[in-house]
């Protein structure tokens, strides 16, 4: 049995990427799936003499091993300002402390929802433009406009929407 992770780029408690990235990898057809969420693994900000003062947190290093210890990666990004939400960045920065190549090539289901008519797209673009470098290997992408409109009781209500996400899934599934 292939293990996967989800987990979205979020602290919200009530986030809409989590949501989705834990809809998305319940259709991972026999797989074992764990869902985090970024609130397990609080950090101080990153700084350069933080870092040479304390070292690297212990909470950098457990996220970290998950990404190693998995098959997959299922990640909804939540985008702040045209950017990653800053606890994601942070994580980001400081797994990246660990090991420049923090995804480690496992496969990836890379997407981002949001409340607005373009799903979180400029936070997925920088995603997929910047991950390749940092050992990303992308295999499916999905952005799912208007969360509100567009998904309801735990899985997309728009058809259309919602295959698009399955053929996703499907390269994912396939590349484990």
């Amino acid at each position: 049995m292939k293990h996967i992770i989800a987990f979205a780029g979020s602290n919200s408690s009530t986030s809409i990427n989590k949501q989705l990235a834990t809809y998305a990898a319940s259709l991972v057809e026999g797989a074992e799936v764990k869902v985090l969420d970024l609130n397990d693994f609080e950090l101080p900000l990153y700084g350069m003499d933080d870092e040479l003062t304390h070292g690297i947190p212990d909470n950098a290093h457990k996220f970290l091993d998950f990404i190693k210890s998995t098959d997959g990666i299922v990640l909804s990004l939540a985008e702040h300002n045209g950017a990653y939400a800053t606890v994601f960045k942070n994580l980001f920065d400081w797994m990246s402390r660990i090991d420049g190549k923090l995804w480690s090539d496992k496969p990836m289901l890379l997407m981002a929802t949001s409340p607005g008519g373009r799903g979180g797209a400029t936070a997925l673009e920088i995603a997929q433009g910047r991950f390749g470098y940092m050992g990303g290997n992308i295999v499916g992408s999905f952005s799912l406009p208007s969360f509100g409109d567009n998904f309801s009781n735990g899985k997309i209500t728009n058809e259309e929407l919602n295959n698009q996400l399955l053929e996703e899934v499907e390269q994912f599934s396939e590349s484990l």
